[in-house]
């Protein structure tokens, strides 16, 4: 099972700005002197190996969307934020969108940022595909439809080409599409969210966003534990730290990197990835925020006795970006 990320970002699509461009050039031109640039090979090895991520790259700007591979088959794609938009230009550039195809999009809610990429997903308005929204949502084709409404938006739902399904089921109703298992759990978020839990092949991995856990998350039979038991992967909506979800930001419907840890602790999931990320914070703050995850693992090892000479889980924790690919 291979996860593509093509939008990580949490509530809304935050581009650099021309300041966080040039602190990136001038941390590689101070990381670069002395080193031998002579070719472009050399300039590519130095990139690689002496630059961090957060000055070579970038965390991303989309809002929600990530895509599970399934080769030969439909496309499986959950929420359609701003980051749908690449991957549909990256299916128009490949060629794969050339012929018709079936996209199943699993909507975890309807907020603004987990919809507003599908008016630019170019392969709704190729005639012969099919695009099915699924969700538990009752509201969704009119959500759908009156984003793509005037006056805020310029072509109407009606000039789609693609054949447009809702495909509205009981809330916790599983599926079973393309070989995948999927199951889900009602989220804490405004309007009402839901996780997804998919399985293939003896691989399982959660998707978990927008999503907000309290002092209720300490309790023995809280059941996200069972719904990240074992995952080989958790997509965790991290967007704050433990403080300001507890005290600034609290019902907001986030959660935090510390919460993220002790739930996929008790699970025993393998890799966590810390998803919806808050908009505010620049690269440099990003990997700080990573950095202090992964010391909060060791600390919550240390502090928990039955842990001790076992294995500590979560195995791996990384931050998602734009682009990243997760084999599992």
């Amino acid at each position: 099972m291979k996860i593509r990320f093509w939008g990580t970002q949490g509530s809304l699509p935050a581009p650099m700005t021309a300041p966080m461009v040039r602190e990136k050039v001038f941390r590689a031109l101070q990381a670069a002197q002395g080193q031998d640039l002579s070719s472009d090979e050399k300039i590519n090895a130095f990139m690689d190996a002496k630059l961090p991520f957060a000055v070579r790259s970038t965390y991303g700007t989309n809002t929600s969307c990530i895509q599970f591979d399934n080769p030969g088959g439909a496309y499986m794609i959950c929420d359609a934020g701003s980051g749908i938009r690449d991957l549909g230009h990256k299916l128009m550039t490949t060629g794969e969108a050339k012929e018709p195809h079936t996209y199943h999009i699993f909507m975890t809610h309807l907020h603004w940022d987990h919809i507003q990429g599908f008016p630019f997903f170019v392969p709704a308005y190729i005639p012969g595909n099919k695009i099915i929204f699924h969700t538990y949502h009752e509201q969704c084709e009119e959500a759908i439809r009156r984003q793509m409404s005037g006056p805020e938006f310029p072509v109407p739902f009606e000039a789609l080409g693609a054949h447009i399904e809702f495909d509205v089921q009981p809330p916790l109703t599983p599926y079973n599409i393309e070989g995948f298992a999927i199951d889900s759990i009602e989220q804490s978020h405004p309007g009402k969210s839901y996780g997804y839990r998919f399985q293939k092949d003896g691989k399982t991995a959660v998707f978990s966003t927008d999503s907000e856990h309290t002092h209720d998350a300490y309790e023995d039979d809280y059941p996200f534990v069972e719904f990240f038991r074992d995952a080989d992967l958790v997509i965790f909506d991290a967007q704050y730290t433990m403080a300001d979800a507890t005290f600034t930001k609290a019902n907001w419907g986030h959660s935090s990197n510390v919460m993220g840890v002790e739930l996929t602790a008790r699970a025993s999931a393998k890799r966590l990835a810390i998803f919806h990320h808050e908009p505010i914070n620049t690269d440099w703050q990003l990997d700080d925020f990573l950095r202090n995850t992964i010391m909060y693992r060791s600390i919550y090892h240390q502090e928990s006795a039955d842990q001790l000479g076992h294995a500590q889980y979560p195995e791996e924790i990384l931050l998602c970006y734009d682009g990243l690919e997760i084999q599992l």
